[in-house]
């Protein structure tokens, strides 16, 4: 299904904040216009709402992502909450956490994403998408998002957390509509539904796992001493409920998108297949194209410049990924998908101090999907209109029903 394409004549119009404007239109010819005319698009105030700066070059990303001495996260790092004054796991969860308590909690949780930890969910993680695609092919024809990919990275995080099989399906639901729905009209209510039962399930899963000594996060989180005292509830809530989002999120829409994009370019499906493109620097494209991530907000704590460019106290700064990760200043000829990109130095994941906990999981989540249809599928080809999700931060698809075909075939 092709998405209508929006003018540059409609930008003023345009609210970037809007889930159904990046569900229902392709913005591709909109960040082309910002990054060469208007790289610092100021989006007015709209009802009871603010404004807030849209950038979409590279180098200004890079220059907020480094300053962290005039741009905080812990007024929020999405519109979502930027909007409504603040979010509430500020100052407790990684993401929207700054400063000596940020470096804390991150040295505690890098420790469960050590390389003999990925080492050992990467093993994993080849049975389960080989048994997922093995399910698939056996159909020939299934929906690649509910059937594959929604089952792979939420398997890989809940082995990180240590989350029980039979509490796997509860939380993939929880998870698919804490940032995001399958609806434009979906409720307010529904969505802090969905949080807040995610938040009261790890405070009832930490409470058996204090006092243990188990290497899973939710134990380490439950165990740990930050300055001397044990973590807060609140803190450990926080931090599990931003590792399954982060986790599970990123991975499945990266994995579904993916799949999506080689099949509408059937020369790199034959480079995947034939051998020449290396996984690893293959993954890095596909996490570089699909994007699942769509921006990352700052609060500018002090009157400052970008590159140039004034930016005053209290304002909201978004830097857009889709297209920072399309500058033709860092990558030469960015509206080609192609697996054998080096230099790849996307910004998926953010930058510095606040790039993504898991970017080494989810890396490897994509290689091992892409590495299974290499050796496991011989042609893919989408059999109806997928469905995208509604979203202002995650961008991916609820539904891609696709007819695969198995090697030999």
């Amino acid at each position: 299904m092709t998405r209508p394409v929006v003018s540059p004549d409609e930008l003023d119009s345009l609210d970037f904040a809007d889930p159904r404007l990046h569900a229902e239109r392709d913005l591709t010819e909109v960040w082309r216009h910002l990054r060469a005319q208007r790289p610092f698009h100021w989006q007015p105030p709209r009802a009871d709402r603010p404004g807030f700066w849209v950038l979409s070059r590279y180098a200004d990303a890079m220059a907020v992502y480094r300053d962290k001495e005039h741009f905080t996260t812990e007024r929020g790092n999405a519109l979502e909450n930027l909007l409504i004054g603040g979010d509430p796991a500020a100052g407790s969860m990684l993401a929207v956490t700054d400063g000596p308590k940020h470096t804390r909690l991150r040295n505690v949780l890098n420790a469960a994403f050590a390389p003999k930890t990925l080492a050992r969910i990467r093993h994993s993680l080849r049975r389960s998408v080989d048994d997922l695609l093995a399910v698939a092919l056996e159909k020939g024809e299934c929906d690649f998002v509910r059937d594959v990919s929604a089952s792979i990275p939420l398997g890989a995080i809940c082995d990180l957390l240590g989350v029980p099989k039979a509490d796997h399906g509860y939380l993939l639901d929880r998870t698919s509509h804490a940032w995001s729905s399958d609806e434009a009209d979906a409720s307010p209510e529904a969505t802090w539904q969905a949080k807040s039962e995610l938040l009261l399930y790890f405070s009832d899963v930490a409470a058996t796992r204090r006092g243990a000594d188990g290497d899973d996060v939710i134990s380490l989180l439950a165990n740990c001493r930050i300055d001397g005292e044990p973590i807060s509830d609140r803190d450990l809530m926080a931090n599990c409920y931003g590792l399954i989002i982060g986790g599970d999120e990123t991975g499945r829409h990266a994995i579904s998108s993916g799949l999506k994009t080689l099949i509408e370019h059937p020369e790199q499906w034959r480079a995947l297949k034939d051998g020449t493109a290396d996984l690893a620097t293959a993954a890095d494209e596909v996490l570089r194209w699909t994007v699942p991530s769509l921006h990352s907000g700052r609060t500018a704590t002090a009157d400052t410049e970008v590159n140039g460019r004034p930016i005053k106290e209290g304002d909201i700064v978004t830097v857009w990924t889709p297209s920072v990760n399309r500058d033709a200043e860092v990558f030469p000829d960015p509206d080609r998908f192609t697996l054998d990109r080096r230099p790849n130095k996307h910004l998926t994941f953010a930058f510095g101090s606040h790039i993504c906990l898991g970017h080494n999981l989810a890396r490897i989540e994509v290689e091992e999907v892409l590495g299974a249809l290499r050796s496991l599928v011989g042609s893919a080809e989408q059999t109806g209109p997928e469905e995208w999700i509604y979203s202002s931060i995650l961008h991916g698809m609820s539904s891609l029903p696709v007819a695969l075909t198995p090697e030999g075939r």
